[in-house]
Order: C-alpha cells, then structure tokens, then sequence
C-alpha cells in the first residue's frame, strides 16, 4: 500500500486539531461532524481532492503587563482606599460601620471610573427586557445563561446590560516608577 505524499506533516497536524477544537466550541454543527467522523468503522479513504487553504491559526495571545492594573489599583487606594478597606477585618464593626465606610469607598471608586474611563452598556435595552440574539452575535460581549441548547437565534430575558469601557485615561507613568508601590508608607513627624 502506497502511503499518499500530500498529507499534513505533525505540526500543520497540531495547527488542525487546535483550530478544529476551537471550531468544535464555537460551532454545534461542526463538532457534530466531527464526532459523527470520529466513530464507526473506519472506511476506506476518500480519492485525495486538493487541500484547502488551511484556517488562519489563532491569534497569539498577549502577554498581560501588571503595570496598568497596578495603576489602577493604586488610584482607587488613593481616592476610595480600596486596599485599606478590603484589608480590614470588619467582625468588630457594626453595620452601621461598614455601611458608612462602604459609601466612602463607594464614592472613591465612582470618581476614579469617571475620571480615567468612558463606561457605556454594552446592550442599550432595559434589564429585564426580551430580546433576541441573531446567528453571528459576538459571544465576548454577550454570555448566554441558563439552559443553552440549539444555535442561534436565542430568545431570552436581558438580566445584565454589560459594560464595555470605550475609552481608557489613565495618567502616564514616569519610567523609574515602581507600579508595584499601591500607596506609600506614611511616616508623621
């Protein structure tokens, strides 16, 4: 037996089945073929037709950089101390404590995000509304919930608008500056 020469090397055979597992998540119907493929007796093999140009891998994925998220981190220390209030074990506190302090932190928290972002919903329809998601809507910004079966269209009740930041502030950071430093030692004299 003849061993055909155009079959794909091991790794354009790591790139198909990532690309095939990543089809299978997003696509009932493929994966369905795939797994109806899968089973069974195997037949013989099909007459070999030219290869199709094979799907673009997916996107790399990037490296995440601490340095915003510690910025982030260290505006809401300075204007709703965050990180103190969090820190704080509260079991000695009243409600009525932590109530007071929570509107604080509250309020802090409220004028970072106005200041270093542009918050906008992600659905324009009131919570609680009825709508339907066509085939093709983007899954990043919609999660489905409850009992998902089938494909799109899915009709169901919006109980969260989302939120997407469409515009982001923050203050530069000089090149020395530790990010890691939320908030500076305090020494009174």
């Amino acid at each position: 037996m003849t061993t055909p020469t155009n079959l794909p090397s091991f790794w354009s055979r790591i790139s198909i089945a990532f690309g095939a597992f990543f089809k299978s998540l997003g696509d009932a119907e493929f994966a369905a073929r795939v797994r109806d493929d899968s089973v069974g007796p195997v037949a013989a093999p099909a007459p070999v037709a030219p290869a199709p140009a094979p799907a673009p891998a997916p996107a790399p994925l990037r490296a995440p950089t601490p340095d915003s998220a510690l910025q982030l981190l260290s505006l809401f220390q300075r204007e709703a101390r965050l990180i103190d209030f969090t820190q704080e074990n509260l079991s000695a506190y009243s409600d009525a404590d932590i109530g007071a302090a929570a509107r604080v932190v509250h309020e802090g928290c409220a004028r970072v995000l106005r200041e270093h972002f542009t918050i906008e919903p992600v659905r324009n329809e009131n919570e609680g509304a009825r709508i339907t998601l066509e085939e093709g809507f983007d899954a990043a910004s919609v999660r489905l919930t409850g009992n998902v079966v089938g494909q799109a269209p899915f009709k169901g009740t919006l109980s969260h608008r989302g939120w997407r930041a469409s515009k982001v502030t923050l203050p530069q950071l000089a090149e020395k500056h530790d990010a890691r430093v939320l908030a500076p030692a305090e020494v009174e004299l």
